[in-house]
């Protein structure tokens, strides 16, 4: 074989490995997006079509806590609940502090295939507004980036979150902390090292680190500030 057909070959292979890496770029980057984008658009149309028929379902709630010397008091105002069917959304969430038209439906259950229609509620935990741990999760990057923006979070930023009959308004007490997949207490009812001390109405936050990985978490805890019906219209922190 010739230096040049090896030359050739090689030269032509190297064209080829980066035509398959430019293409696999703009997947990431943008057929992704666009995937996502149409998504989510479904999931929010289903869900206010669902709203607009007057159905408004919440998360089954977890299982009862062992009993103990003090037991907690049970929430009186805990709506009534009908489990949720996996991959179907319930909520909507908004963040002020990532734009004025940032929104995402929140669908049950944290699997990849849900998490590329929108943010995904773990099983188990709390629902809007409910005492424990109302936890979600999102994609930082691909599938229209709704975390991108996650390290932008300080405290005192509202999250609003919306059931079709209530907002509820909470506030993020702390910037966001860095840990490992395996951390599972971050979405205990009461999340280890959020520094809330007892029960009490809490909202959990779960996306990847580093933006374009996953060896890590990046977490945003929050606590319930308000609640008011849809009725009244859109809260404060949406209207600013």
């Amino acid at each position: 074989m010739s230096v040049r057909l090896i030359v050739r070959t090689f030269s032509e292979l190297c064209i080829t490995v980066g035509a398959l890496i430019i293409l696999f770029v703009v997947y990431v980057l943008f057929w992704t997006g666009v995937k996502a984008a149409g998504a989510t658009e479904g999931q929010i149309d289903a869900l206010q079509k669902q709203w607009a028929q007057g159905a408004v379902v919440t998360p089954a709630p977890a299982p009862a806590p062992a009993p103990s010397a003090s037991p907690e008091t049970p929430d009186p105002k805990a709506p009534d609940h009908k489990a949720l069917r996996d991959g179907k959304p319930f909520a909507m969430l908004y963040i002020p502090r990532f734009g004025k038209s940032w929104e995402r439906p929140v669908l049950e259950n944290t699997e990849v295939k849900t998490l590329q229609k929108g943010l995904g509620h773990y099983r188990g935990t709390a629902g809007p507004g409910e005492t424990g741990n109302f936890a979600v999760a999102g994609h930082r990057r691909t599938y229209g980036d709704p975390f991108k923006d996650f390290p932008k979070l300080r405290p005192g930023d509202a999250v609003l979150v919306t059931d079709g009959t209530t907002w509820f308004t909470y506030r993020i007490d702390k910037k966001p902390y860095r840990t490992v997949p395996s951390d599972v207490g971050v979405i205990d009812p009461v999340p280890r090292k959020s520094g809330f001390d007892g029960p009490g109405r809490y909202l959990t936050l779960t996306t990847c680190e580093p933006e374009w990985g996953s060896s890590h978490r990046l977490i945003a805890w929050a606590h319930l500030d308000a609640t008011q019906p849809v009725t009244d219209g859109r809260p404060a922190a949406l209207r600013s």
